[in-house]
């Protein structure tokens, strides 16, 4: 029925056409100045905090086990979308007010911090002893051991799944249209109020991200095919 009154009625077609063509850079800015930043600073620090977290867990150092335990359940026990309120509409009752972008930063990279230090610290543990027991018989010390040679070979381990990390990001940071950040589906929502049109808004800015994660996920195939050369058969 939708697309019978689009086609049957050359007005309608025409406007939304209009519509449709002013509305594409707008929504391509919201993308280029909110959306891939906020994903780029967030996994940025995200990752930072995530390689900390795997090691905390893995340090044998109670209290630093126990903290790294307890964030990592506690983010992936809420919402993402109840940690950005928190954050953005909640803290301001205690006296701390952050802005819409830096409160979006916080709360993907809180969330990335957890959900990839499970990645990283599978990714390390996967690591056989000998590979530890090799560095050490060399007059390597633990952090020399980890740094020269458990890491760059959990990288490789590790990359596939924090790719998908990352693409998720991506869609994720949708949710901070919520939290007045003005990134590509906030603008959507802005010029959907003005003329109503919400299902050809909507459908343009999955476009578009639909796009972007397409051509990451290319970029992902190359990475992991490049990294299989250096992986015995």
């Amino acid at each position: 029925m939708y697309l019978n009154s689009i086609f049957t009625n050359p007005e309608r077609l025409e406007r939304l056409t209009n519509i449709a063509e002013s509305s594409l850079l707008p929504l391509l800015k919201g993308a280029i100045f909110y959306t891939i930043p906020l994903t780029l600073i967030s996994f940025a620090l995200g990752l930072t905090l995530a390689i900390l977290t795997a090691l905390a867990r893995l340090s044998g150092i109670k209290p630093l086990e126990i903290i790294a335990r307890i964030y990592v359940s506690a983010i992936r026990g809420t919402p993402l979308l109840v940690q950005l309120f928190i954050i953005f509409y909640g803290l301001p009752t205690v006296g701390i007010t952050i802005d819409p972008f830096p409160s979006a930063v916080i709360g993907f990279s809180l969330n990335v911090g957890a959900y990839a230090s499970e990645i990283i610290r599978a990714a390390i543990q996967s690591i056989p002893k000998g590979q530890w027991e090799a560095g050490y018989s060399i007059g390597m010390n633990y952090q020399q051991a980890l740094k020269r040679i458990i890491l760059p070979q959990a990288s490789r381990v590790s990359i596939p799944p924090l790719s998908n990390t990352f693409i998720s990001l991506v869609k994720d940071t949708s949710l901070a249209s919520m939290i007045l950040v003005t990134e590509m589906f906030r603008k959507a929502q802005e010029i959907a109020a003005t003329n109503y049109e919400f299902l050809l808004l909507y459908t343009q800015a999955a476009l578009i991200y639909w796009v972007i994660c397409f051509i990451l996920s290319i970029v992902q195939g190359r990475i992991e095919r490049r990294l299989d050369r250096y992986v015995s058969k």
